[in-house]
């Protein structure tokens, strides 16, 4: 990976220090060092098993439809291989397998199989380009689940890869349990794979018992024994699984098996984005992989899938590019790199600067900019107290809320000048939801009727037709406050304007009815949208803000 240190950015510290690449990826430079000595591949390949060994997650289960735009999505992302699932395992996997294998993708699409005929032959009727053939070998293994001998184990391995090779498939063998198997043992089935025509070895720490240390060394003492190419799939009991699959690499593995959001059985698998991100910033290994469309893939699946990404999680959480410390927001402003490893956008997410009670003035006073508001430094000062007590009292302090102080300070919510006069929406079976509004803009009275998907969506689009149609939704938010049929919501919404993109507003309210808390929240974004067009056309413009 090249490095340059651009100037008026993070200097070198020390004799190593760091340095700032061009990549946008701000890593130490002694990783580096340590890995002058190591011979590294220039490229790995990344074999993506969510909708296999992620749908295995406790209370995940993936319609057909869910799991081929899945799929789809892995496939735009650029995964080499794509485990498609267990075809033997039902007829509805069967079928989603062979869905996939026709879907005309660019990834190589695999399929599990145990080592016997008739998983391969599911695997064959679906089409697939490979199979991922797996037989236990550790002691375990054979003596308490299969009760099978290490010669039986033998002789079945190379039964299943000479039947997987004689019908035209791509055949990967993985000995579960590898990591817990004697080497001397995996050296015989290895060996006796490959002279029957094996194309790709895998090395499964089924358990997640490795250290690094030690899952480095291991596959380094396999690699020395085998000619095929060997992949690692590392689970996460201990939480080493990322930090397993990169040692495997490390030892000589030239593919990593992967789940997208670390998703699998138990504590889940190696995570897809952080082994492709580790590997470009510390190894300067490249993959197949768009890495700008992570953030997109990891909410689609964890939407999919029903299991929500942890905010701390690393490189797709909500809060992965997310400060609020006030010393780090005005170091994060001066240059990104003094607080983060990565520029967000590399990963396809964006930076946040959440307000709270270690927020200082420079993140407040960058949070308004967004939003085209300015104030004076005592104003200023005023507003960073404000913001801190209200954290302190243990309240949520969002861009509405900081929105409501600050309009406080300015003195600008005075009498609203877009005031809502009717409202009607109409919705039913088999009738498109339309809603009528009467609004009255700065004393002229306009009335508008449109449709939508939905009663909120057909009562948005009235009301922003009636002030402009430059008027664009940027957010919709609804959160249940209480439960219950009747419970409180709170809803809000965020307008901008097409024809200046620097202009935001937000509007927030709390009803039991979540059309017209929707309805209430839009009129004040409104307002407040109003309020910046005439600040930013200047005070002459009151008649032209809309």
């Amino acid at each position: 990976m090249s490095t340059q240190t651009p100037s008026g950015s993070a200097g070198q510290i020390g004799d190593g220090g760091f340095k700032i690449p061009d990549t946008g990826v701000f890593v130490s430079e002694y990783n580096k060092k340590i890995l002058e000595a190591t011979r590294m591949p220039k490229r790995v390949k990344i074999l993506d098993t969510t909708l296999r060994d992620g749908e295995q997650t406790p209370n995940v289960a993936l319609s057909l439809d869910d799991k081929l735009k899945i799929a789809q999505a892995l496939d735009e992302l650029g995964v080499d291989i794509i485990e498609a699932g267990f075809p033997i395992n039902s007829e509805g996997e069967a079928e989603a397998v062979k869905k996939i294998a026709g879907a005309g993708l660019r990834s190589e699409i695999c399929a599990l199989c145990r080592a016997n005929k008739v998983d391969i032959d599911a695997a064959i009727a679906g089409d697939v380009d490979s199979v991922h053939i797996f037989l236990a070998t550790s002691e375990v293994h054979l003596e308490k689940k299969l009760k099978i001998s290490k010669e039986e184990a033998v002789r079945k391995a190379v039964e299943a890869v000479q039947y997987a090779k004689e019908h035209g498939l791509i055949a990967e063998f993985s000995c579960e349990d590898a990591t817990r198997t004697s080497l001397e043992f995996l050296d015989e089935v290895h060996s006796s794979i490959e002279s029957a025509g094996v194309d790709r070895i895998d090395i499964p720490d089924t358990v997640g018992v490795m250290t690094p240390a030690a899952m480095m060394q291991f596959v380094s003492e396999i690699r020395k024994k085998t000619k095929v190419p060997l992949a690692v799939h590392c689970h996460d009991d201990f939480g080493l699984s990322v930090a397993n699959s990169l040692a495997g690499v490390r030892g000589g593995a030239g593919e990593v098996h992967v789940t997208m959001n670390g998703l699998g059985e138990r504590a889940g698998n190696a995570a897809l984005e952080e082994v492709v991100m580790a590997l470009q910033a510390f190894y300067g290994i490249s993959t197949s992989v768009n890495t700008r469309k992570l953030a997109f893939v990891s909410r689609l699946v964890s939407q999919l899938t029903g299991v929500q990404v942890q905010p701390n999680k690393a490189i797709v959480g909500e809060n992965a590019f997310s400060h609020e410390a006030g010393i780090h927001v005005h170091g994060i402003l001066s240059e990104s790199s003094t607080y983060e490893p990565m520029r967000p956008e590399i990963v396809g997410k964006e930076r946040s600067i959440v307000m709270g009670k270690h927020s200082g003035a420079h993140a407040v006073e960058s949070r308004l900019k967004e939003y085209g508001l300015s104030l004076e430094k005592e104003q200023l000062k005023e507003l960073v107290k404000k913001v801190k007590k209200y954290a302190e009292s243990g309240k949520r302090l969002d861009d509405a809320e900081l929105f409501a102080l600050a309009y406080d300070i300015l003195g600008q919510e005075t009498e609203p000048v877009i005031k809502l006069e009717e409202f009607t929406v109409f919705t039913g079976l088999n009738f498109t939801p339309t809603a009528t509004v009467v609004m009255n803009i700065d004393g002229e009275v306009r009335r508008a009727s449109e449709t939508g998907v939905g009663p909120i969506d057909a009562s948005l689009a009235a009301m922003r037709s009636v002030v402009s149609k430059n008027i664009v939704l940027k957010q919709y938010r609804l959160e249940a406050i209480t439960g219950g049929s009747n419970a409180l919501c709170e809803v809000t919404v965020k307008l901008g304007d097409s024809e200046n993109t620097g202009l935001i507003s937000l509007g927030r309210s709390v009803g039991s009815d979540i059309v017209t808390t929707s309805v209430d929240a839009t009129v004040e974004a409104l307002n407040r949208l109003w309020v910046c067009k005439l600040s930013a056309g200047g005070k002459d413009n009151r008649r032209k803000a809309y």
